[in-house]
């Protein structure tokens, strides 16, 4: 898959409540896996971006208060670099995977804004100048529209996200700045919340560059070419980009001809979506091989999510995204580029 675009391509990633599963390299049983996902994952014909899964996030970054570390996030910034792929950065203000001092404690809202603050500062800044973006925000809104009633919410109500939009633009007033959710990939409650949350803070003067979908989607149930459209013409209405940021389609185990033929479209779908609208400027992979795969550990009888399987032979869906693509060049469109990006798995 060669990246089209002025900037590399994202990769597909996802997010659900649970924290995601973490693999190891220490196992030596997965040493000869680990050569040839880092092969793929190193192959900038492939992919031109890269998100650390969860290396920087909260739990990894700042585990006690005001105790940083950034060692696992630095691994996927430094293949980033080594291979001159574009780093997109995910995520400063999130109410999953916190560190346990964070839901435990007794905040006043004075304290709450300091710890915010302080993270945003710390990580943003450590990083600054190396991410093309940030999910600033992430998972802000539930299914229906409302706001999640996350540890930050309960105690700052909706200022948390305005402070943490105005504190990222002052820390690395270059990257682009995001708010990021799942289930974003169809109109309806939860895309009309987001419109309004990104209305919310424009009206206020604080900066906020672009929307992300996590994409997040199951072969025989998954939003309709035109529905995806629709979803993210209505955030490049409002004047901000929008990126497909943590795609996968999984489908019911065991893999068939059926299923893979449905993923598939799928893919081919959410990428001529993303191609169609003007300010949709990206598609990250939530991981690009099988069995580093979140998916099984969280959806019972699910799976088969990307395009590589666990013996690295491709899916159909590869080679469905490559034609997408390929038409889309033959088009002639120099307006824009597209690009899609591995997420490495944290190491």
């Amino acid at each position: 898959m060669s990246t089209l675009g002025q900037h590399p391509r994202p990769a597909p990633r996802h997010r659900s409540p649970q924290p995601e599963h973490v693999t190891t390299r220490q196992d030596p049983s997965s040493w000869a896996s680990y050569a040839k996902y880092d092969a793929i994952l190193n192959d900038v014909s492939e992919f031109g971006q890269t998100t650390a899964t969860n290396g920087q996030k909260w739990l990894f970054v700042e585990p006690e208060e005001g105790v940083f570390n950034y060692t696992e996030g630095e691994v996927v910034s430094s293949i980033a670099a080594r291979n001159r792929q574009t780093l997109r950065c995910h995520t400063l203000v999130w109410h999953s995977q916190l560190a346990p001092w964070v839901e435990a404690k007794q905040w006043t809202p004075e304290t709450m804004r300091e710890a915010i603050v302080r993270h945003i500062q710390n990580v943003a800044g450590h990083w600054k100048g190396r991410c093309y973006a940030w999910d600033v925000v992430n998972e802000a809104l539930e299914d229906d529209g409302s706001w999640r009633k996350s540890v930050f919410y309960r105690v700052l109500g909706e200022e948390y996200i305005k402070l943490a939009f105005r504190e990222a633009a002052k820390v690395d007033p270059h990257a682009k700045l995001y708010y990021n959710d799942y289930n974003l990939e169809s109109p309806g409650p939860k895309v009309a919340a987001v419109g309004r949350l990104v209305k919310m803070l424009r009206d206020e003067g604080i900066r906020i560059d672009g929307v992300g979908a996590q994409a997040h989607l199951v072969a025989h149930r998954a939003p309709s070419l035109e529905k995806q459209v629709a979803a993210f013409q209505s955030f490049a209405d409002l004047g901000v980009e929008v990126a497909l940021t943590e795609l996968d389609v999984r489908i019911q185990l065991p893999v068939n001809a059926t299923n893979l033929e449905l993923q598939k479209q799928v893919y081919v779908n959410s990428t001529a979506a993303c191609l169609q609208v003007k300010k949709c400027v990206g598609i990250t992979l939530w991981d690009f091989y099988d069995a580093f795969s979140w998916v099984p550990y969280v959806f019972a009888g699910e799976g088969a999510a990307t395009l590589w399987f666990d013996d690295f032979s491709k899916h159909p869906a590869y080679d469905g995204i490559v034609e997408v693509l390929k038409k889309h060049s033959k088009c002639g469109s120099k307006r824009r580029r597209s690009r899609i990006e591995a997420k490495p798995l944290l190491h």
